[in-house]
């Protein structure tokens, strides 16, 4: 099993920056692929940003592309969010989750290809 725990949302204005952390416990010596997602009340969770296991790849969603960043630290056996020029429309519950490392990653967009997932942390872009 692995547990995972994010943290750093908060309110913040229009432009500003936040950096949200996932902190992963548990088996974290498996190898794994890790993303981060967001959702709105009454909508569907939404891909944000995907690093693969060795953090040779990275994916992002078209409405983050150069505003946001996804890294890893193993040493610290976490993940990171790094959030700039924040807009109102990237308001949300922020989540991190892994998933196991496989021959085949394309649907390292999809929810249902993760099997562990964190309480998710509040972001709130102010206008």
């Amino acid at each position: 099993q692995v547990q995972l725990a994010e943290s750093g949302g908060g309110l913040v204005q229009a432009g500003g920056s936040l950096r949200l952390s996932c902190a992963a416990s548990g088996r974290t010596f498996t190898p794994m692929h890790m993303g981060w997602f967001r959702q709105t009340p009454g909508k569907e969770r939404e891909f944000v940003a995907h690093i693969t296991w060795n953090a040779v790849l990275t994916y992002y969603a078209d409405s983050v592309k150069g505003r946001f960043t996804i890294s890893r630290d193993y040493a610290k056996n976490t993940v990171y969010l790094q959030m700039n020029s924040l807009k109102p429309e990237d308001t949300a519950l922020y989540y991190c989750a892994a998933k196991h490392v496989g021959r085949d990653n394309s649907d390292y967009d999809q929810p249902r290809s993760y099997g562990y997932w964190g309480q998710g942390t509040q972001v709130t872009v102010s206008s």
